[in-house]
């Protein structure tokens, strides 16, 4: 079985269990062709964040019971679809970033500069950052 890396080329640690995240609702961002939307970005949930992507029709907060889906609060962390994402930052109200529970996957979308500018988990030598 092969190893998902994250952003950093290393392997993928985990987003959340609280509530349990993931495509695969695994509690990481891991991803497979079935995943067509890139469910990628380890995303920090702001009331900004949130209140964006609920006007570009993406509701994350309203509990949809019949998905086992709870519902976002701020402070959850959540692997967001990284063109949604993106789209947030271009709207200037991206989530903070897990670098280290991001999956390499998201590059194709996102610049790691892009992602980096967000971070929450910078790691002891920055300069693995910079590729």
């Amino acid at each position: 079985m092969e190893t998902d890396l994250n952003v950093l080329g290393e392997p993928l640690e985990e987003c959340g269990t609280d509530p349990v995240t993931g495509f695969f609702r695994d509690g990481s961002c891991t991803t497979g062709p079935e995943d067509l939307g890139s469910h990628t970005v380890c995303a920090v949930m702001t009331t900004e964040f949130l209140a964006h992507q609920s006007s570009v029709g993406n509701d994350l907060v309203t509990p949809r019971p019949e998905f086992g889906f709870a519902g976002l609060k701020p402070g959850d962390r959540w692997c967001v679809v990284a063109a949604r994402w993106l789209q947030a930052y271009h709207a200037g109200a991206a989530a903070p970033v897990v670098l280290a529970s991001t999956h390499a996957r998201s590059l194709e979308t996102i610049p790691l500069t892009v992602l980096r500018s967000h971070a929450v988990d910078v790691p002891p030598d920055p300069s693995s950052l910079a590729r």
